[in-house]
């Protein structure tokens, strides 16, 4: 079971000045979600190295099981550090493809031909794509053979207009996921505002917010099995 992780490698939240990147309990909980039932994880990047994690990611407060066990890890640590470049990946050589959030890959990811490709040959090859949070903002660009959305007429979730707006983002962010995803014709599923929900469409499965990113990563290995 091979799965691939990409990161945003993108650090600057608009024009606010202020840092962003990945949240880091949605890598923290995939990857050991992952690593604990046996899989081979690949990590990769835009840029390759080191992604920025979102200081507000790691603040007190904002810790779980995942994260204190991350910060333990120094295996964990390396491979994180070391991400290999989007660019050096094929689809060919995974199972399954898994985008962690943070406000990061709205920027980035979205709009990365190289991301886009990738998620279109995963699709096209009958394999699984899971996004959470912010990263459901991904799959803005891509595309079905057909050249239709590939969210359109499929449910999906991802992080909510309302916990944009309860961050105090709104107005910075490029786009805001709901929206994005409505406008491109998925039916759009929330559950309540920092709760877990997860939707797995055939073999796409989508998170709604950090607290989903446990389960949304339990899902995948799901469908894998």
């Amino acid at each position: 079971m091979k799965i691939l992780m990409v990161l945003t490698s993108h650090d600057r939240l608009g024009n606010t000045g202020k840092p962003t990147g990945f949240w880091l309990e949605e890598f923290a909980s995939p990857w050991y979600a992952f690593k604990d039932a046996g899989a081979d994880i690949t990590l990769a990047s835009p840029a390759g190295g080191q992604p920025p994690i979102d200081p507000s990611s790691d603040v007190a407060d904002a810790q779980t099981p995942a994260t204190e066990r991350f910060k333990q890890d120094s295996d964990a640590q390396h491979a994180l550090a070391t991400t290999v470049k989007l660019a050096d990946v094929r689809a060919d050589d995974f199972d399954a493809l898994f985008y962690p959030g943070g406000h990061g890959p709205l920027w980035d990811l979205a709009e990365d031909p190289t991301s886009i490709r990738l998620i279109e040959a995963f699709q096209s090859q009958g394999k699984v794509v899971g996004a959470v949070c912010h990263a459901p903002g991904v799959l803005r660009h891509v595309r079905t053979p057909e050249g239709t959305a590939l969210v359109a007429g499929r449910r999906v979730t991802g992080f909510t207009n309302s916990e944009e707006q309860a961050v105090g983002l709104t107005d910075i962010v490029p786009f805001l996921v709901e929206d994005m995803l409505q406008a491109n014709g998925a039916e759009f599923s929330r559950g309540d505002d920092w709760a877990s929900h997860v939707i797995t469409d055939d073999r796409l499965v989508t998170g709604q917010n950090p607290a989903s990113s446990q389960a949304t990563a339990e899902s995948v290995l799901a469908l894998l099995r």
